[in-house]
C-alpha cells in the first residue's frame, strides 16, 4: 500500500493568499489576495490571477491559466484531455489541451469546463458545461452553454 499525504508543494503565491487545508496544490502559481478553500486540487503548470476565489471541492488540471478577479463556485471541474483517440490520453501530455479563463468571470457551482478560452466579463451558470470558446462577455448556462443574455 502506497499512501500520499494532501500536501502543498512547490507552489508560488503573492502577498495575501488564504488556503485553507486540506488541500493538494502543487507547482503552480497562485496571485496575491486569492482564497482556497478546501478539498481543492490544483495541478503543476496552472497560474491564477490576483483577487480571485477558488471554492471547496474545485480541480484544477494541468495546462488552466484563471486571470484576476475571478470567482470559481464550489465542485467546478476543469478537463484537459478531450479523449481524441476514443480513450484516455494515458499520461501522453501531448494531447492535452489548455484552458485560458478571462478576468472578471464567475463560474458557478458543478461547472464543467472543456479545453476553452473565456474572455473577461462573463458569468457562466452553475452545472453548465463549456465546450467552446466564449469570446463575448455576457452570461452562459446549459449544457452545452449558450449565451443567455
Amino acid at each position: 500500500m502506497n499512501i500520499k499525504k494532501v500536501s502543498i508543494n512547490d507552489i508560488k503565491t503573492g502577498k495575501n493568499v488564504n488556503i485553507i487545508e486540506p488541500v493538494n496544490l502543487y507547482g503552480c502559481n497562485i496571485g496575491e489576495n486569492t482564497f482556497i478553500g478546501p478539498f481543492v486540487e490544483i495541478q503543476k503548470n496552472v497560474t491564477i490571477g490576483s483577487n480571485c476565489k477558488i471554492q471547496s471541492h474545485t480541480f484544477i488540471c494541468e495546462l488552466v491559466t484563471i486571470g484576476s478577479n475571478t470567482v470559481i463556485a464550489h465542485g467546478v471541474m476543469f478537463i484537459n484531455d478531450l479523449f481524441e483517440d476514443g480513450h484516455p490520453a494515458n499520461g501522453d501530455k501531448s494531447k492535452w489541451k489548455e484552458t485560458k479563463i478571462g478576468n472578471n468571470v464567475s463560474i458557478g457551482s458543478n461547472a464543467t469546463i472543456l479545453p476553452v478560452t473565456v474572455c473577461d466579463n462573463v458569468v457562466i451558470g452553475a452545472g453548465s458545461v463549456v465546450t467552446k470558446n466564449i469570446d463575448q462577455p455576457g452570461t452562459y448556462i446549459g449544457n452545452p452553454a449558450f449565451k443567455l443574455k
